[in-house]
């Protein structure tokens, strides 16, 4: 089994690598959105994701409620096409994600 891991590459840059699973997010992961507040633009790329499910299409859109709480602008690149269908599946587009154009 992969972990899950978030790594900040500069200011406004991340990086998430592993499995976003629910077997790999755990109570720190929900509950670390500090890096959210940092910056008022912040991009988190998900190229090196292997594995995706609904918890992690659920952390994924708690981030950008915190975002919008935050008023950080939140943008992912490389969106795995498996959280891509889930994300349509349950109502969300991912695709081309904007903060501001989402759950207000």
């Amino acid at each position: 089994m992969s972990t899950f891991k978030l790594t900040k590459k500069d200011n406004n840059h991340y990086l998430a690598e592993g499995d976003l699973t629910f077997f790999t997010i755990n109570k720190k992961t929900i509950h670390s959105f500090e890096f959210l507040r940092s910056v008022d633009e912040l991009c988190i790329d998900l190229t090196k994701i292997n594995r995706a499910d609904s918890a992690g299409l659920a952390l994924l859109i708690e981030w950008i409620k915190h975002s919008k709480l935050y008023r950080t602008h939140l943008s992912f690149i490389n969106i795995p096409e498996q959280l891509l269908i889930l994300a349509r599946l349950s109502g969300f587009d991912l695709n081309g994600f904007d903060s501001s154009q989402v759950l207000t």
